[in-house]
């Protein structure tokens, strides 16, 4: 009878279920003002990692960096107190006013750097890409001088399905790729033509993400090697220093988009400045780990970013509520599930949380180049960024689609829960490189980024496509991404749940997942094979 009374006792295991209740729980402090934003290097962080790392030790997880949580990571905080940009030439002078029609900053560690009646020169997309038989620097020497470049790649600009990936963007659409493209080349100075249909938000997120203080990773050269000024104008003063140069902007934007353009001297002199303060700070990834059983030196790895934008200069909170305060309160309901999961699986999981992603993946960019976890030993990645606050839908996006097998999981685990797996409807905006799995799948590690798809369980996909839409013009790093307790988090919990599903069938076979053969990431380190050996 004792026997019996005590088996009773102990009940049933408990439940992987994602908690809804939970989630919504984790999401609503993490947005809450009393994080302050979330920005690195300030109380909100503080409170962030404590809090985070407070609920892995809750789990019962392991500390993921040795005896710590934490792994510091470098950075430094540059802010342009003040900015100044004005082109002469074609018969008079302009300046542009900042913040409205120009943000422009230095990534060199300096109290001031400036261009002097720099050689304005257009160059296309400012993109060198052989595989493509693309050069715009070809036949033109930049050295010295400011290079004007459009946003996205010449597929986007020409909708030929046969120039670079047609719409999708590649890699080399990326906006730091041309920053660091040009200073290769010995450009002094670096703008880029904003376009919201190219990068998918307007001017204001330029605005509110390229102004104040500004991190980026601490190197060993203070950046030297970087041109002097770097930033953004707008497509309205874009078209204006076209017309100020007598040149024809829709005729050489096209003519940009097709192979064979050669840069265009554009006869204008840019002068800009900077000066700026200079901080230097340490902040924190966040690691977790569950071992595994029989292949414990194996991994597969939750992520997500824990940091949002702070403050602006008038204290006004971004809260950053879907973006990412969702994603993160998705990695401990993910980080729960698998703590109650009997037996455990045979590889490690390990759940990161990375600082800095809004300003430039420096966090796990910062990982990658000094991994916890042996990037050749690590199966996959599963990334979270902005979880769905629309209630639940009959498909689920695969940002970036056409990469590896992960997607052939993801498409199983989504038939079993009645949903079709679709790619991205917007794939010209390039959210794969804009987000923490990119920086893995660089180092030739498989990454996947899935979330709730538009076609509404109730609504249709018309007024999912909507919502996606007005979110990304209206409360995309905007303050008005605000936690509310209207949203309906089911669609979010069933993609938590496909996650699982994903990651438990990951962490449970030898197979280690490849890329496909016509991935932008298949030979990156000769990953495209079965690294298990089986």
């Amino acid at each position: 009878m004792l026997v019996a009374c005590a088996v009773q006792h102990k009940g049933p295991p408990p439940s992987t279920e994602i908690d809804e209740t939970g989630l919504r729980d984790d999401l609503r402090v993490l947005a809450s003002d009393d994080f302050e934003g979330r920005r690195p290097g300030t109380p909100g962080e503080d409170k962030t990692v404590a809090f985070l790392v407070a609920q892995f030790r809750k789990l019962g997880l392991k500390p993921g960096n040795g005896e710590s949580f934490v792994q510091q990571v470098p950075l430094v905080e540059i802010t342009a107190d003040a900015a100044t940009l004005s082109a002469a030439g074609g018969g008079n002078a302009r300046s542009l006013r900042y913040g409205k029609e120009m943000v422009i900053w230095t990534k060199r560690v300096v109290p001031a750097a400036q261009v002097e009646h720099s050689e304005l020169v257009f160059v296309g997309y400012g993109i060198v890409a052989p595989e493509y038989d693309w050069n715009d620097y070809a036949q033109v020497d930049v050295r010295g001088k400011t290079v004007l470049i459009m946003a996205n790649d010449p597929g986007y600009g020409s909708k030929d399905l046969t120039v670079f990936r047609g719409n999708a963007m590649t890699e080399y659409g990326r906006w730091a790729y041309k920053f660091e493209e040009a200073a290769r080349h010995g450009a002094a100075g670096v703008l880029l033509i904003h376009d919201t249909g190219a990068t998918g938000f307007g001017w204001n997120v330029v605005a509110s993400t390229w102004t104040g203080p500004q991190l980026d990773g601490a190197t060993t050269d203070d950046n030297a090697s970087r041109a002097a000024i770097e930033g953004w104008i707008s497509n309205e003063a874009g078209r204006a220093v076209f017309a100020q140069a007598g040149l024809d902007y829709e005729a050489l934007s096209a003519a940009a988009a097709r192979r064979g353009f050669k840069a265009v001297g554009m006869g204008l002199k840019v002068d800009a400045q900077v000066r700026n303060s200079i901080r230097r700070l340490s902040s924190a990834n966040v690691i977790a780990l569950l071992p595994g059983g029989q292949r414990k030196h194996e991994y597969v790895l939750y992520t997500a970013h824990w940091d949002g934008l702070g403050r602006d200069s008038s204290g006004t909170i971004f809260n950053g509520a879907v973006d990412n305060a969702s994603g993160v309160a998705g990695l401990l309901m993910l980080a729960q599930s698998f703590s109650r999961t009997r037996p455990p699986p045979d590889r490690s999981i390990a759940f990161i949380a990375f600082t800095a992603e809004e300003s430039g993946l420096l966090g796990s960019a910062y990982y990658v180049e000094n991994p916890i976890f042996s990037l050749r030993q690590t199966a996959g990645v599963l990334n979270l960024d902005g979880l769905h606050i629309g209630g639940r839908t009959r498909d689920v996006m695969v940002i970036g689609a056409g990469n590896s097998e992960l997607e052939e999981t993801v498409r199983a685990a989504a038939l079993l829960q009645g949903r079709i797996a679709r790619p991205e409807p917007h794939p010209e905006q390039g959210l794969y490189f804009r987000s923490d799995e990119f920086n893995f799948a660089r180092h030739g590690v498989p990454a996947l980024y899935v979330k709730a798809g538009l076609d509404d369980s109730a609504r249709g996909p018309a007024w999912g496509l909507s919502q996606l839409d007005d979110y990304m013009a209206h409360r995309y790093r905007q303050p008005g991404d605000k936690y509310s307790e209207d949203w309906n988090l089911f669609g979010a919990v069933d993609d938590l749940a496909l996650y699982y599903a994903v990651g438990d069938r990951l962490a449970r076979t030898r197979r280690f997942p490849r890329w496909y053969s016509n991935s932008e990431f298949s030979a990156s380190h000769g990953r495209n094979r079965d690294a298990s050996g089986d």
